[in-house]
C-alpha cells in the first residue's frame, strides 16, 4: 500500500491557523487491508455502517475486515461493505493481519487504540490519537464514527444505514412488538404493550411478539392480556438473520431503544421507538424520515438502572397509538 510520508495518523506540520493534513491511504495498485474494530453490539454496529462505507468508498480496492463479536457475522455480510468478520469481544485481542490500516471505530477508551497498535498497522486511526479531531461527548453515534474516518479524508452518507434483507420464510404484513431491553432503565411496562397490541389487533393488525431467550416471561406478559395466537409469540424463535428477515417484511416495528430500532431503521420499516433513559438525540433514527418515530419526554437517568425511566413512563398506550398511526402515514405527530 502507498502512503503518505507521515507515519501512523500523526499530523503533518501545518502553518499556524491551518487544518493538520491528515494521512490516508492512497488508491495504489496494490489491494489495501484495513481493520475496522467495533467489538460491541447489534445497534453499535448498524449506526456505524456510514462510517465503514465511507472507508470502502475512500479505498475502494481495499479488504475490508471488521473486528467485531462473531454472532454479528450475518448481518455484517447483509450490509454489503464487509468482506470478513474477526470474532472479536469487547477490548478483547483483535486477530489476523498484517493491516495496512486499522481503525478505531470502537471508542475513545486506550484500551481499544491499544489492541489495534498492537497489530503493527502502518496507518492507526482513533479518537485521542496525534491528529484525530477531538472527541466530542453527546454527539449522535452515527455522526461520532463519521466525524472520525472525514478528518482523515472519507466522505460519508449519514443515511447509508440500509441492509440487504435475507432470504427467509418470515411472514410477512406483521406488526412486530420487541418489549425487551439489556436494562430495565430502557423497559416499557408490559401491560402498556399488552394494550397496544389489543388495540392495534382490534384494528387489523397481525401482532407477534420477539425477543431473546432471556425475555419468554415478558413476552408472555405482553401477549397473554391481548389474547395473541401461541404461534405469533416468537420470542426465543429466531435467529438473527430470521429477526431482521421478519423486520424486513414487517408492516410496523414498536419498541424500545434497542437494536430492534435499528433493524427498522436499516430496513425503513415504519417505526415507534420509545426513548429513556437516553434521548434520540444520541441513537435515534435519522429525523427527516417521518416513518421512523422517536417519542423522548426530554429527560435523561441512569440508563444502566434496574427500574423503568421516569420520563419513559409518561407515556401511555394511546401515545404509541397516535405515533404509529404517524408512522404509518408518513405524518407527523406531537408527543
Amino acid at each position: 500500500m502507498t502512503l503518505t510520508p507521515t507515519p501512523r495518523g500523526v499530523a503533518s506540520p501545518s502553518p499556524a491557523g491551518a487544518p493538520a493534513h491528515r494521512t490516508r491511504p492512497t488508491r495504489g495498485a496494490a489491494r489495501t487491508r484495513i481493520v475496522a474494530l467495533r467489538a460491541l453490539g447489534l445497534g453499535d454496529l448498524l449506526t456505524a455502517l456510514p462510517a465503514l462505507r465511507g472507508l470502502r468508498t475512500l479505498v475502494p480496492r481495499s479488504r475490508l475486515v471488521l473486528a467485531a463479536p462473531e454472532w454479528l457475522t450475518p448481518v455484517a455480510r447483509l450490509s454489503g461493505t464487509v468482506d470478513e468478520v474477526v470474532a472479536t469481544q469487547p477490548l478483547g485481542r483483535v486477530e489476523g493481519g498484517p493491516y495496512d490500516l486499522a481503525v478505531n471505530l470502537h471508542g475513545c477508551d486506550p484500551r481499544s487504540t491499544d489492541s489495534l497498535r498492537r497489530l503493527h498497522p502502518e496507518e492507526l486511526w482513533a479518537y485521542e490519537e496525534p491528529g484525530a479531531p477531538p472527541w466530542q461527548e453527546g454527539e449522535h453515534e452515527v455522526s461520532r464514527w463519521c466525524r472520525l474516518v472525514e478528518a482523515y479524508g472519507a466522505s460519508c452518507d449519514r443515511d447509508a444505514l440500509d441492509l440487504m434483507p435475507p432470504p427467509s420464510s418470515a411472514p410477512s404484513d406483521c406488526t412486530v412488538i420487541h418489549p425487551g431491553a439489556a436494562y430495565g432503565a430502557r423497559r416499557w411496562p408490559a401491560a402498556r404493550w399488552a394494550e397496544v397490541a389489543r388495540q392495534l389487533t382490534a384494528e387489523g393488525h397481525r401482532v407477534v411478539v420477539t425477543g431473546n431467550d432471556a425475555e419468554l416471561d415478558l413476552a408472555a406478559k405482553v401477549a397473554g392480556p391481548a389474547a395473541l395466537p401461541a404461534d405469533d409469540v416468537l420470542a426465543g424463535r429466531l435467529d438473527l438473520s430470521d429477526l431482521c428477515a421478519l423486520i424486513a417484511r414487517a408492516r410496523l416495528v414498536l419498541t424500545v431503544d434497542t437494536a430492534v430500532g435499528h433493524v427498522a431503521t436499516a430496513y425503513r420499516t415504519p417505526s415507534v421507538v420509545l426513548f429513556g433513559p437516553v434521548g434520540p438525540d444520541r441513537w435515534g433514527p435519522p429525523p427527516h424520515r417521518t416513518t421512523h418515530r422517536a417519542l423522548w419526554a426530554g429527560t435523561t437517568s441512569d440508563p444502566y438502572a434496574d427500574t423503568p425511566d421516569p420520563g419513559l413512563l409518561r407515556f401511555e398506550p394511546v401515545d404509541v397509538l397516535l405515533a404509529a398511526d404517524a408512522a404509518l402515514s408518513g405524518t407527523s405527530v406531537s408527543a
